[in-house]
C-alpha cells in the first residue's frame, strides 16, 4: 500500500519483519510488481546462474512434462540476453546478488539470512 507495507496474496498486511519471496526470471517483457518499488528500504536479493546451468535446468523441466520442442526457453543466447538484463536491473537498484551456479540450497539460504541480518545490524 501507500505507506509501504507490504500486502501477502490475501491482500492482508505483513508485520514487519516479515519475508516476501518471489521466484521468477526477470526479463524486458515482463516489469517487476509495482508493489516492490512501494516497500520502505526492502532487501531485494537478485540469484543468479550461469547460462548453461539454467539452460540444463529449464531443459529438464520441460522434459518432465514431456515437452521436447525447441523454445527461447531454452535458447542459449535468449537465456544469455535474460542474464544480462538481470544483472543490470540488479545493479541499476543496488540489490545484492548470489550467483547460485554451484551453491547448494542451504548455501544460499544462509547467505541470504546474513544479508537480512546485516541490513537489520546496519538500521541499528
Amino acid at each position: 500500500d501507500s505507506n509501504g507495507t507490504a500486502a501477502n496474496g490475501n491482500g492482508k498486511a505483513l508485520e514487519p519483519g516479515s519475508y516476501v519471496v518471489a521466484s521468477g526470471d526477470p526479463s524486458s517483457d515482463v516489469p517487476l510488481p509495482e508493489a516492490i518499488f512501494k516497500l520502505r528500504n526492502p532487501l531485494v536479493v537478485g540469484l543468479t546462474a550461469s547460462p548453461e546451468r539454467i539452460v540444463q535446468i529449464r531443459r529438464n523441466r520441460l522434459l518432465s512434462l514431456n515437452e521436447d520442442r525447441d523454445t527461447d526457453y531454452i535458447d542459449d543466447f535468449a537465456v544469455r540476453d535474460e542474464i544480462l538484463y538481470a544483472k543490470r536491473l540488479y545493479a541499476k537498484h543496488k540489490w545484492p546478488t548470489i550467483d547460485v551456479t554451484r551453491r547448494s540450497i542451504e548455501e544460499t539460504a544462509a547467505k541470504i539470512i546474513n544479508l537480512v541480518n546485516e541490513k537489520r545490524a546496519a538500521k541499528s
